[in-house]
């Protein structure tokens, strides 16, 4: 081995050491915390009116009854996470005492303590209060931070502004109301910055970084180019064949990559192949989008949509693959019949073939660095193996995703500066700013509204339940752009898992990810992948309008989500 190799090798042992000291010293600090609480300690929890913990809340404890919010409490803390909290009382007590409960966007709570409890706080023995429940406040920043999300996704849906740009206003928006206006009313403030960060899910940002990584090392040897020109030499020119061998080429790509990626790889050379056989190319671009959006939802990088689902509500790769599937093949053959029927009469065309473009399409489709992607192969084997594993030993799709990302840049040795800018960091800042944004209506409580006004429509009723989530999910997808719109209804579907009978397996979960992505297949500003593939057809000259994307894809939409939906019934209430 060279130097360098030793060098990596040493590298990597250190830094596996390191990790390895560190999950050690994590696991001992949760025994710590996990052992009994001994001596005068007040503990508890604090939720909101929805039965959700309420992190970040001030908890003190003051000498009663006569107590001044201007003087020092007698002990005050913070709620965790699981909104618990613990006071550890290291004085002599007063015979009266108050528990003081606050927190922005939430009313005030003063409690007086039973006498008996008291007593026995001063005779040194712990204490459990029962659980508070805090009502919502809402005040002017509730409404402003409601208005920015909700022009936030008018700019995205107008296509006024960039949809990245669109998300950095609306975060900069709540940021600066909440630092600038909080100077001239208190009622302005809605998160501080270091709150607003605790809203971005990191294992999403650091999935998507992983798999671009990995994806611009597989995109340069050719693969893509040379599966779609393979798809024309199996149809043998036939249209009527090639259609659904594109729909499924385009269908795998995006379970296992994601569905934008597949889409800006496979447009141009669709758009080739359609002009070589002379038919239109909408009529084998559109087929091809909507299957990708549908054919991802079977896995856990197949739509950014699947990202954000599996990382908030734990769903591992296997999971997504076992549960849905089976519904989105059933999707996906629907799919391809209605295409064949809505594009009937330009897949009838029997114009003659351009020798000229064929042999053109034939030179772009090489395989133009085999050494290089037979390498990612073997690490793309391996990242599917501990994406299906990983979840047996709590290895989470984020750092699978950077391992095999950075294996492979070891492996094969490309320019490091030119993988790290064919990493799409406009797509990661857009959800870094949505995760600020969506933060701020959740912070508020307009979240916690939009959850209790479902659950009381659905009445606990588990059917109700999934039909409410899936078709709610599917029909806003095409007014509202899928991903924002999927992480807005994150914390909606946690809470009706809580209250629901039956919902404990994240079934409404997976109905969210059918709804969300297949119901991206309605317009035009659906899902991102369409929106990419409208562009680049557009810079060939075969724009796609709002109108013409609805009118395609509003059946498609109808037809996938009924059979998904029939699958996840089937799954959920028959098979168990």
């Amino acid at each position: 081995m060279s130097k360098n190799s030793w060098r990596v090798l040493g590298f990597c042992c250190l830094l596996a050491g390191g990790l390895f000291v560190l999950l050690m010293s994590l696991s001992g600090s949760r025994a710590r915390a996990q052992s009994p609480v001994t001596g005068p300690v007040l503990t508890g929890s604090v939720y909101d009116e929805q039965g959700q913990a309420v992190e970040g809340a001030r908890v003190s404890l003051w000498a009663g009854p006569d107590w001044d919010p201007e003087d020092t409490p007698l002990i005050e803390t913070t709620t965790q996470p699981d909104g618990s909290y613990a006071l550890c009382l290291r004085q002599s007590l007063p015979h009266s005492l108050l528990l003081h409960v606050e927190r922005a966007h939430f009313e005030e709570s003063t409690i007086p303590l039973p006498a008996e409890m008291v007593r026995e706080l001063q005779a040194g023995n712990p204490v459990a209060w029962p659980d508070i429940a805090l009502p919502r406040q809402i005040s002017v920043a509730f409404w402003i931070a409601a208005l920015v999300f909700a022009g936030m996704l008018v700019l995205i849906a107008a296509g006024k502004l960039h949809n990245t740009l669109a998300a950095l206003l609306g975060a900069v928006t709540v940021l600066a109301v909440s630092y600038a206006g909080y100077l001239l009313w208190e009622d302005l403030f809605i998160f501080d910055f270091p709150h607003a960060l605790g809203y971005v899910d990191w294992n999403v940002i650091f999935l998507i970084m992983g798999m671009m990584i990995f994806i611009a090392v597989v995109e340069r040897t050719g693969i893509f180019q040379w599966l779609a020109f393979f798809a024309y030499r199996i149809s043998g020119g036939r249209l009527w064949l090639l259609l659904p061998i594109l729909m499924l080429v385009a269908g795998v790509a995006s379970a296992l990559l994601d569905n934008v990626t597949t889409m800006l790889l496979m447009t141009p050379i669709t758009i080739q192949i359609a002009l070589a056989m002379d038919t239109h190319p909408l009529a084998l671009l559109m087929p091809e989008v909507m299957a990708s959006n549908v054919a991802g939802v079977s896995t856990l990088v197949g739509t950014p949509t699947n990202i954000l689902i599996g990382s908030y509500a734990q769903i591992s790769f296997n999971a997504f693959l076992r549960n849905l599937t089976p519904g989105v093949v059933l999707a996906l053959i629907g799919l391809i019949i209605y295409s064949e029927w809505a594009y009937r009469k330009d897949l009838r065309s029997s114009g003659e073939v351009s020798k000229l473009l064929l042999a053109k399409l034939e030179e772009r489709a090489q395989i133009s660095q085999p050494g290089h992607l037979k390498k990612a192969g073997w690490v793309g084997l391996g990242m599917l193996i501990l994406f299906v594993l990983g979840e047996s030993f709590h290895l989470t799709p984020a750092v699978t995703a950077l391992i095999g990302s950075t294996v492979l840049l070891l492996w094969i040795r490309p320019d490091v500066e030119e993988m790290i800018e064919a990493v799409d960091w406009t797509t990661l800042v857009f959800f870094i700013a949505l995760f600020i944004t969506v933060g701020a209506i959740q912070e508020v409580g307009l979240i916690s509204m939009i959850a209790s006004l479902i659950g009381r429509l659905v009445g606990g009723n588990l059917v109700l339940s999934m039909l409410a989530v899936i078709w709610i999910s599917a029909l806003l997808s095409t007014v509202v752009a899928n991903i924002p719109f999927t992480a807005a209804m994150l914390p909606v579907v946690g809470y009706l898992t809580a209250i629901v009978p039956g919902a404990e397996g994240k079934v409404l979960f997976y109905c969210l990810s059918i709804g969300s992505a297949m119901g991206g297949n309605g317009s035009l500003i659906g899902a991102s992948a369409n929106m990419v593939t409208a562009g680049i057809a557009e810079r060939a000259g075969f724009p796609v309008s709002y109108l013409y994307f609805i009118k395609r894809g509003m059946p498609a939409l109808l037809i996938t989500v009924a059979l998904a939906t029939l699958w996840l019934l089937l799954r959920f209430l028959v098979l168990g």
